[in-house]
């Protein structure tokens, strides 16, 4: 394992690795909380390669990985496939939106480590495809996403069938209440991590805002990539629909352009996600199907062409670039009714962004700069003139509950 690490360049571990990986070694269960980029992939397989038992031919797998995204189930087994080199340990990704008949040929064969959604383990366990009773090791990973998007009583459903003995491991940026239930509940007296800063942003990005009527946020975008040049880009929209849009008009602007949301078909996504890798693609547009987990070491830019609607998917957001200790600068787009969105972003992360202008986008009366009480502060103009009341616009009356869950799940 040392001189795998050291081929991968992996030369000195982060700090959630240096604390997770002598616990995890030890056998005790562990909740460990930390930002995105922080290397908790590398934390918790590498003590679970290193106690897998190789001799003879087991009915099933000895580690299962639960994620929440198809993206993230096939960077978990590609990371366990880099960091067993030289090891004949068997892995396998199980998730939806690809042929199930490749899966079940893989686990008849013989598998050491799977790694999967929810959903697609469930359906092996119902099909008698995926053998649960010489479970060793179970990661639940980006827990607080997985619960988030109602994976929990999938994920209770399997933690009851796999044994008892079984050493389990949670991985989670934040740790609200039903992550904790979920620990005290199927997890034997876990020892809690915490390596998140006070400071939830990564410190190592740079972060800014643009107050931008809403007619004129795609000329913005356009103008700050001009700008800005990025090595590597993500543009976040809200919606599937909003990301179609943005994409098409994108790419008669630009060349190496792709975009990934949740209808797409899998094939596509894991070939956008393949370039977007590789660097072939410079940018992408995207739904926050991509806003957690996902580690593109190259993407030196985010832009957040839609303000997001919750304040942790901000924070997940912004992890995408800046990882692993290295620089990267994020835009965020608030047009002057979303100001209040913006003060809840920034007492999420306690810290103001700064707020930036393009020339020909300067604040004017219509789309002034936004105070931090949400308020827009167009009472003065931008020549400093006192703008007349009607040209603030109305903020648009807040989403009913039903309707909020139901946007957020045609936008994933």
């Amino acid at each position: 394992m040392l001189k795998t690490l050291e081929r991968v360049g992996y030369l000195s571990p982060t700090p959630i690795q240096a604390g997770l990986i002598p616990r995890a070694l030890a056998g005790v269960d562990v909740m460990g909380q930390a930002q995105t980029g922080t290397g908790k992939t590398a934390a918790f397989l590498i003590p679970i390669l290193e106690r897998i038992e190789l001799q003879g031919r087991r009915a099933g797998p000895q580690a299962l990985v639960l994620v929440p995204t198809r993206e993230l189930a096939v960077q978990v087994r590609d990371e366990a496939q880099r960091l067993a080199q030289g090891r004949r340990i068997r892995t396998v990704a199980l998730y939806g939106g690809k042929p199930i008949r490749g899966q079940i040929e893989k686990l008849q064969r013989g598998v050491d480590l799977a790694v999967g959604t929810p959903g697609r383990i469930l359906d092996h366990i119902a099909r008698g495809t995926l053998k649960l009773q010489d479970i060793r090791f179970v990661v639940l990973d980006e827990a607080d996403r997985m619960l988030d998007i109602g994976f929990r009583p999938d994920i209770e459903k399997i933690l009851r069938r796999c044994p008892t003995s079984r050493q389990t491991l949670l991985l989670s940026a934040t740790v609200p209440p039903p992550v904790e239930r979920l620990a005290r509940r199927y997890m034997r007296d876990p020892e809690s991590l915490n390596f998140s800063p006070q400071n939830v942003a990564v410190e190592t990005i740079d972060q800014y805002y643009f107050t931008v009527a809403p007619e004129k946020k795609f000329a913005l975008l356009v103008a700050l990539l001009k700008r800005e040049k990025p090595k590597q880009a993500i543009i976040f929209c809200r919606t599937k629909r909003g990301t179609e849009r943005v994409y098409q008009r994108l790419q008669r602007k630009f060349d190496s352009v792709d975009l990934i949301h949740g209808d797409l078909a899998q094939r596509v996504r894991d070939r956008a996600m393949k370039a977007f890798r590789e660097g072939k693609v410079r940018l992408l547009v995207a739904t926050d199907v991509v806003g957690r987990g996902i580690d593109v070491s190259g993407v030196s830019h985010i832009i957040n062409f839609d303000i997001p609607e919750f304040c942790d998917d901000y924070v997940h957001r912004v992890g995408r670039t800046g990882r692993m200790g290295r620089e990267g600068v994020a835009y965020t787009f608030v047009t002057p009714e979303e100001g209040s969105e913006l003060t809840r972003i920034e007492i999420r992360i306690n810290r103001l962004l700064e707020r930036d202008e393009i020339k020909g986008f300067e604040a004017t009366s219509a789309t002034a700069p936004v105070s931090r009480d949400g308020a827009s502060s167009s009472s003065q103009s931008a020549s400093g003139g006192v703008a007349p009341a009607a040209a603030v616009e109305p903020p648009k009356p807040k989403p009913r509950p039903g309707q909020r869950t139901r946007r957020i799940r045609r936008a994933l």
